[in-house]
């Protein structure tokens, strides 16, 4: 009898073990499925940093598209500089470019890391993407990969002729008269054309000086190639604006060589949870429900006509 009840007490000892470790591993999901988390490889000394897809200054919108948020990358750069186990920071780029704020948020904080930092354009850094990769101590790109397209863009969709065409007009109501400048739905004046121009210009300057300040090159030399073309990565190599061809392993080499010691990489990003997935899309979902058919498509033109300027 007395073995009887050894044995259920054991029994009964397994079962709640079991019920303990079922219980945490759940409750460990529930966390990383509803609040997320910061990945961090603790025994690393290298930060990989991924900035991948279209540049843009948040992720507060509901899209499709991978998208690097100028936010996100600089609260994990900002991360791996303090951590003093982190000897360099690997930014692995593969961008079009993107937002031109956003592009010189990234860069600038960049070049306030206190440590090794090697840009990687894998497959294209171009445009706001290269923009940032030119602000690191040393930059590798793959010799068929696409770099370069120093540019500003601020292109539009005009509506005024499909308008017309459907006996549709556009009553204009303005208190100032160029507050309405670059709306679909009207044709640009010389006098609107004009002032976009100008002030594209002076962002492309921007966008040149600062890559001949990163790249330590003269601004005449790259005001000459800064025609928005983009280049291979061995064309980049001959024009100064990469200093070296290869992949990851060569800018693991460089690193290696920097800081004396063997490079164990770590990747740095943000988790976000279900919760906060599931919280964007049916809040953007309710967004466009509540306000109406019209205003999301006024919304949507807003962006299509170039208000937002893009590198």
């Amino acid at each position: 009898m007395r073995m009887k009840q050894e044995k259920n007490k054991w029994i009964r000892a397994l079962w709640i073990i079991i019920g303990i470790t079922a219980l945490s591993f759940f409750v460990s999901i529930i966390i990383s499925l509803f609040l997320g988390n910061d990945f961090e490889a603790l025994d690393g000394n290298v930060a990989v940093i991924k900035i991948h897809g279209t540049i843009v200054s948040d992720e507060d919108h509901f899209s499709f598209e991978e998208v690097a948020s100028s936010d996100e990358i600089i609260k994990l750069i900002k991360k791996a500089d303090k951590n003093p186990s982190i000897k360099a920071i690997i930014l692995e780029i593969n961008s079009p470019g993107g937002s031109a704020v956003a592009s010189e948020e990234i860069a600038n904080e960049v070049k306030k890391v206190n440590k090794t930092t090697v840009a990687w354009i894998r497959e294209i850094g171009a445009s706001g993407a290269y923009w940032v990769a030119s602000s690191a101590e040393h930059v590798v790109a793959n010799r068929m990969s696409l770099t370069g397209s120093i540019g500003v863009i601020a292109s539009y969709l005009g509506f005024s002729g499909f308008l017309a065409e459907h006996n549709v007009t556009y009553e204009r109501l303005v208190s100032g008269n160029l507050k309405d400048i670059g709306s679909p739905f009207k044709d640009m004046t010389k006098e609107e054309k004009a002032l976009f121009e100008k002030s594209l210009e002076s962002m492309h300057n921007y966008f040149i000086e600062e890559v001949a300040k990163n790249r330590n090159l003269k601004k005449s030399d790259i005001k000459k190639i800064a025609t928005g073309l983009f280049y291979l990565g061995d064309e980049a190599k001959e024009l100064g604006l990469i200093d070296e061809l290869g992949s990851k392993d060569e800018a693991i080499a460089y690193i290696e060589q920097q800081i004396k010691e063997k490079a164990h990489l770590a990747e740095y990003k943000e988790e976000k949870g279900l919760l906060h997935k599931l919280s964007q899309v049916f809040s953007k979902q309710s967004f466009y429900i509540g306000r109406g058919i019209g205003s999301s498509i006024f919304a949507q033109s807003k962006t299509a006509r170039g208000i937002s300027i893009f590198t």
